[in-house]
């Protein structure tokens, strides 16, 4: 899959089949989307490109009432890269790309860079500045411009609608079961391993850790808590672990958030490798401890309801 950083990157490549969209948590609703459209350009002999954006374009207008993230742009590519994209646009979501009239983002940006002759859109899809662009106007230029146009209905179980809002709910209330039949997946952060304050290693449980937040982006993580989990990419096999996803607030007032990973009889160094977190279960609330005693109690306990999950799991 080819990654460019902005429409400018290129112009008037290979004839594409476009969608466009954030895409955040790259859903079972997405995926109908997606195969769609993978399957369209094939049959169109096109090649299949997404557009999305960065920053997320209600953190570049309202950064404080901004929804959490749900994926890293490492994850969001990831998930479209397995899901067969030929291309992705990451447009820079700026005051001059939110300025465009709808029909300037389809002049400038569809028709001379993106050279799109097929859209495939989902059904409450707006563009353009003040998202005065619809299906409609969309519609429309297709048929100055020489580009199809279709929709896709938004996707529904148990007439539940499918939506990044409903998987952000689900994790905002620890419901990893539910996130993962939203996703299709288990929900999983992945990241380099960083240097901590190496505090786990002097209590008995060292720890892989991974810088979730910034003051750019990610204010605040879509999941908080301690969990069951698994760690991807440091053996063939998934490695099971106990993480903590927060804010540390017996050891720590920066506010920072931290995934915190401990694997269970394992011990590497792998500072500066990319691995991936899962988390299965929430076990519970972060909570603030009086004393590092009580905390290490806190933390073992958390590791043997852990442990007991992956034991159970065994002999299902």
């Amino acid at each position: 899959m080819n990654v460019f950083r902005g429409p400018t990157q290129f112009s008037a490549g290979p004839a594409c089949a476009l969608t466009i969209g954030n895409f955040d948590g790259v859903h079972r609703g997405h995926h109908a989307l997606l195969k769609e459209l993978v399957d369209g350009a094939n049959e169109r002999g096109l090649v299949s490109c997404v557009m999305t954006f960065e920053p997320h374009p209600k953190e570049f207008f309202s950064p404080e009432q901004a929804p959490p993230r749900i994926l890293n742009l490492r994850d969001k590519l990831a998930a479209l890269a397995q899901l067969g994209i030929d291309r992705v646009v990451v447009e820079h979501f700026n005051a001059a790309f939110a300025r465009l009239s709808p029909e300037a983002f389809v002049s400038e940006i569809i028709v001379k860079r993106l050279n799109a002759k097929w859209i495939l859109i989902g059904d409450d899809f707006c563009y353009g500045a003040k998202r005065a662009g619809n299906f409609a106007s969309l519609k429309a230029a297709g048929e100055k411009y020489g580009f199809e146009v279709s929709s896709i209905q938004t996707i529904q179980e148990n007439g539940t609608r499918i939506s990044s809002s409903a998987l952000r709910t689900a994790l905002a209330n620890g419901d990893m079961q539910q996130a993962e039949k939203l996703l299709g997946r288990p929900y999983g952060i992945s990241g380099h391993v960083i240097h901590g304050q190496k505090l786990g290693r002097q209590l008995g449980f060292p720890t892989l850790n991974l810088a979730v937040a910034n003051h750019l982006h990610h204010r605040k993580p879509a999941t908080t808590g301690i969990f069951t989990a698994q760690v991807l990419g440091l053996t063939d096999k998934p490695l099971p672990a106990v993480a903590s996803l927060g804010v540390r607030p017996t050891v720590e007032d920066e506010g920072r958030v931290l995934l915190e990973t401990h694997i269970f009889d394992y011990n590497a160094d792998v500072y500066g490798k990319i691995i991936t977190v899962e988390l299965l279960e929430k076990i519970r609330d972060e909570a603030k401890y009086s004393d590092l005693e009580t905390l290490t109690k806190a933390i073992a306990a958390d590791a043997a309801h852990a442990r007991n999950y992956f034991q159970k799991k065994a002999y299902v």
